[in-house]
């Protein structure tokens, strides 16, 4: 098919990718006005990003449209009418939530509720991070004090970082950086998979989805390989610099970080349900009311942690010292190593669906949309046992809470008409290479062979951006620090 037969409607052309597969479900529309070419694509169903250029002639223009639109055709999209296919699916996750059975309640310090059932949660030695199905990532300090909002495009399935990189995962099927200083997605999976889980590590994306596909691509957004492990439902996906562990209806397998081999495979006590890893080991609770340490050498269980409910959540202390968990009835659970409870209180706020510890501290997220901080040092926990917790405080948004959305179209990226001195920037350049729009260091002291982990929404060939500053990752890369401005 070439060009001149895609679907036109005035100055419009609209085409689509769609298998029945599923492994393709986008869109492409290109719009000529003028000397004004734009872009709208994304995921059918939602209204997509947008890109805008302006060229010296009415001519220049309608040639970059066929360029873009021939391009498109080659690729197998094909004319189709805007709205006449239905959006594909985007599968939440069901769950339920009883009252706690325990006795007494955790000795939570302070709740923000985000307002909606949140998966996401990032906690590091900085501040706290936490997405809901509304697509709100929220910012916040150790205690409590709101700092930032993200307001992404859809549900956030999960938050993940990578060094002090944090990415949060989309219903949408995108993973949006949230590191700069305006976020941008980094990496576009919606016409593969379903995303009920990831993992990032060296820049490397690893996507666990509905039908218990494991999915790894480059920093690049380039798939670098994919498995189907035996089970569906893969809602643990946890990776290191040695192996890709996943999570699922059957168990858990691991496969080699190239993709080459399975490892081993290992039948867990029911599905699982959530992952965690530690250096030498990685937990899976299940659905089955336990907790299983598998050993990442070999899958061998090495310990069990045996809950009085569905596992939704788990986590541990530094080195697995501690082992922690959250059921479908509202109760949080603490281990020693070797499976030993120590103790069993009602989070006061619904079952836990994400968890995280540091510093004595358990950090929840809950079916009631709850983020909640627990003191678990042990006179705390010996307090809330005998009855005595603390008020927790109710968190609040500030009144004047700045707001964060994605990058979409290059003119939502302020300009600057010079280069920076010395230490005032680095100056990054888009070019075309394999019929991609990569982008890598103009300035001097980098790199020149390595690209640049950049906002695709902002890519035009020949463009110049001045980025705050450049960190070099494992893999051969750079990452995006600070602010992004246009070289004009």
């Amino acid at each position: 098919m070439s060009a001149a037969q895609a679907r036109q409607s005035g100055n419009t052309t609209y085409l689509e990718l769609s298998q029945e597969n599923g492994s393709a479900h986008k869109f492409y529309e290109v719009t000529v006005e003028g000397t004004s070419v734009s872009v709208r694509y994304g995921r059918i169903g939602v209204d997509g990003q947008r890109q805008t250029s302006s060229f010296p002639t009415v001519e220049k223009a309608q040639a970059a449209a066929a360029k873009k639109i021939t391009e498109k055709v080659r690729k197998g999209y094909a004319p189709a009418i805007r709205g006449q296919r239905a959006a594909r699916s985007v599968t939440r996750r069901q769950v339920t939530s009883a009252p706690s059975t325990a006795r007494a309640t955790a000795p939570v310090l302070w709740r923000f509720r985000t307002g909606a059932s949140a998966f996401g949660i990032h906690v590091d030695e900085d501040r706290c991070w936490v997405g809901n199905q509304h697509g709100d990532v929220y910012n916040l300090s150790h205690d409590g004090e709101v700092l930032a909002h993200y307001s992404l495009p859809d549900g956030v399935k999960c938050l993940v970082a990578d060094d002090f990189w944090i990415y949060a995962g989309c219903d949408d099927g995108r993973v949006y950086d949230l590191s700069a200083k305006v976020p941008f997605a980094a990496y576009d999976i919606a016409s593969e998979v379903d995303i009920f889980w990831l993992d990032i590590h060296a820049g490397v994306l690893n996507v666990s989805d509905r039908s218990g596909g494991l999915t790894v691509i480059d920093h690049e957004d380039e798939l670098q390989w994919s498995r189907n492990s035996s089970g569906e439902h893969g809602w643990m996906v946890r990776a290191d610099g040695r192996a890709v562990y996943h999570g699922h209806g059957d168990g858990v397998t691991a496969y080699a970080a190239d993709g080459a081999r399975q490892l081993w495979h290992t039948r867990t006590s029911g599905d699982v349900l959530f992952g965690w890893q530690e250096e030498d080991a990685v937990y899976a609770g299940t659905a089955r009311q336990v907790v299983q340490r598998l050993a990442k050498s070999t899958g061998v269980v090495e310990a069990s942690y045996r809950c009085d409910a569905a596992v939704y959540s788990c986590a541990t202390s530094p080195g697995g010292r501690y082992v922690f968990a959250g059921d479908s009835a509202s109760s949080v659970y603490c281990f020693t190593a070797d499976g030993t409870r120590l103790w069993k209180l009602g989070t006061g706020g619904g079952s836990a669906l994400s968890m995280q510890y540091l510093d004595d501290r358990l950090y929840l997220v809950s079916t009631d949309g709850s983020l909640a901080c627990v003191d678990a040092s042990e006179a705390a926990i010996k307090a809330a046992q005998s009855g005595t917790v603390p008020v927790a405080a109710d968190i609040k948004l500030a009144a004047a809470l700045p707001t964060y959305a994605p990058l979409t179209t290059a003119a939502s990226v302020a300009t600057v008409s010079a280069v920076p001195s010395a230490g005032g920037g680095v100056v990054v350049e888009c070019f075309e290479q394999g019929g991609r729009v990569r982008v890598r260091v103009v300035s001097e002291g980098y790199e020149p062979s390595w690209n640049v982990q950049f906002p695709r929404a902002i890519r035009q060939p020949g463009e110049r951006y001045v980025v705050d500053a450049l960190h070099s990752s494992e893999g051969g890369f750079y990452r995006v620090r600070g602010e992004i401005r246009r070289l004009v």
